[in-house]
């Protein structure tokens, strides 16, 4: 029987990243998502092994792993920190045309609200 694909546990092919098929990764190692879904965070650590899987649309795609044992706890929202983020929200959300907060994230291959890109629209 043949090894899979990406199986390379030592790194040798892969620039020195441990590197494992779709869900063959070993126990203790996880993505961001999924630490985040512990509600953890790497907390600083690198990249301790990685999945890889062929694409649909070509090539392979990677998926980074950390280790669960140096995860830290994700840092609690502070009045500051949700301060900045609304504020950070409804920059994408106002016209630099109209200066108007339009309700939705504005489209960034316009950079206007859809009304001020009407005309735009219509004179090309």
């Amino acid at each position: 029987m043949s090894r899979p694909r990406h199986w390379d546990p030592d790194g040798s092919r892969h620039g020195g990243t441990p590197t494992y098929p779709w869900r063959m990764a070993p126990a203790g190692y996880f993505t961001r998502r999924q630490l985040r879904a512990k509600g953890l965070r790497p907390g600083g650590q690198d990249v301790a092994a990685q999945i890889m899987w062929r694409s649909r649309y070509g090539g392979t795609r990677p998926a980074y792993l950390y280790r669960l044992a140096l995860a830290r706890p994700v840092r609690p929202m502070t009045p500051a920190r949700a301060a900045a983020l609304a504020k950070a929200n409804a920059a994408r959300r106002t016209c630099p045309t109209c200066r108007h907060d339009v309700g939705y994230v504005l489209p960034a291959h316009l950079g206007t609200c859809l009304p001020c890109a009407e005309p735009a629209a219509l004179a090309a």
